[in-house]
């Protein structure tokens, strides 16, 4: 019995410890140093949204957008900065190219991401981007070659449970990465504008609120406006633009623009950038004569 009673003793440390390394490994995969945890997410919507509704136009086609980011992501780097570039930023642009583009052909998939990455490399200000590089790409190929270009307006429909799926998963990692009060901002102007609009247009609240359920407003809410090389340093700054970006795609709707989320942050995401880029050089200047 004595020796039961040791082994016993002995045992509960050990599970204790086991346990604790188990929930400290789940918080490292959740933690902002996690770098693949973005992708292996996005690539969760993707497989989601396949799975479900069949969201991408085809397989090949997205293997392609993906491709040419990362393959242009090692050149440029190479030719600008002359070192190998981490390849996750340039799998998640390739993939939101991928399952966002709609084409019979198979060179705007191609294109978009090449504008994608390029822009990475050539817009900038200080060092710093102006624009998030899918959603600079997607309208740019919008307004340039609209007659081969759109892009993806799937929803779930009555099939809740890959939204829940999404949503959960989406609301864990940006929450552990910090980024969750951008989502939560922009979600609830985008409801509360909603409202307003049934006033505008008569239509029920149901179907002005129903476009945030779909796939590409995951890619959206979760990616996008929460890029962070493309959003302003300050928390409440942050949760300021996500709101403008509501308010402005709101304008874009009511004036019957079906890809209003994109152009209200290409409008609002980067004049939110030049200022703040231009106040934190402004301050950095004024610590200097101090």
């Amino acid at each position: 019995m004595i020796r039961e009673a040791s082994a016993s003793t002995v045992a509960h440390p050990a599970t204790a410890a086991r346990g604790a390394g188990a929930l400290a490994a789940i918080a490292r995969f959740f933690s902002i140093e996690n770098r693949y945890l973005p992708p292996l997410f996005i690539t969760t919507i993707l497989l989601v949204g396949q799975v479900s509704f069949g969201v991408l136009e085809s397989f090949s086609r997205t293997l392609l957008a993906i491709a040419t980011a990362i393959v242009l992501e090692l050149v440029l780097s190479r030719l600008v900065y002359h070192k190998w570039p981490v390849l996750a930023s340039a799998y998640i642009t390739g993939i939101s190219v991928g399952i966002l583009t709609r084409s019979p052909e198979y060179w705007p998939f191609a294109l978009t991401s090449a504008i994608a990455i390029t822009s990475k490399y050539v817009i900038q200000w200080k060092g710093r981007h102006l624009w998030n590089p899918s959603n600079f790409a997607i309208c740019a190929m919008l307004l340039v070659a609209p007659e081969y270009f759109a892009t993806l307006s799937t929803q779930w429909g009555n099939t809740v449970w890959p939204m829940m799926v999404v949503w959960a998963l989406g609301a864990i990692i940006t929450w552990r990465v910090k980024r969750f009060h951008i989502t939560a901002t922009y979600v609830a102007s985008f409801v509360v504008l909603a409202f307003l609009r049934t006033g505008i247009t008569g239509h029920s609240f149901v179907a002005e609120v129903s476009p945030i359920t779909g796939p590409m407003y995951q890619l959206f809410i979760f990616f996008m406006i929460t890029d962070p090389k493309t959003t302003v340093k300050s928390k409440l700054g942050q949760c300021v633009v996500a709101f403008f970006v509501a308010l402005a795609e709101m304008i874009f709707r009511l004036a019957q623009n079906v890809d209003a989320p994109y152009f209200a942050l290409t409008v609002v995401g980067p004049v939110a950038m030049a200022i703040d880029i231009w106040r934190s050089s402004r301050k950095a200047k004024l610590i200097v004569v101090g």
